[in-house]
């Protein structure tokens, strides 16, 4: 399994981003993609996660009503498992490197050691 984080940037206090994170090698729909964040000299938090069929959804409290989970699937070449995450209203205390992970299984979790795969991150930055 092979997760690829892209859509990180600089954007200024109050813009919007969205993250995207391909995974491939999934063999099925069975498992609940996440996206954690660590800001720099700080341990890595839980932002959101959604569960397989997208019906039972967390988020942490500090990105609730501006942040916004969700979860496709595309084909190219291969089949990937694609999560994205719509940031809106940022503030620069969103400021981090996230990371997208997956965790087998039908149970959505909050915590980063329930997760079995993770991507490499992709840095977002927000200036005041």
């Amino acid at each position: 399994v092979q997760l690829q984080a892209s859509g990180g940037g600089l954007v200024q206090s109050g813009g919007s981003l969205r993250l995207s994170c391909a995974g491939s090698g999934l063999t099925d729909f069975s498992h609940t993609m996440a996206w954690f964040r660590q800001a720099p000299g700080k341990e890595r938090e839980f932002v959101a996660a959604i569960g397989w069929s997208s019906y039972r959804i967390e988020y942490a409290d500090s990105v609730k009503g501006r942040f916004t989970i969700s979860r496709g699937a595309t084909k190219n070449t291969v089949y990937l498992h694609m999560a994205y995450l719509q940031m809106n209203n940022l503030r620069p205390e969103d400021t981090a490197v996230y990371y997208c992970a997956v965790a087998r299984g039908l149970r959505v979790d909050v915590n980063d050691n329930e997760y079995d795969y993770w991507g490499q991150g992709t840095l977002v930055t927000v200036s005041s």
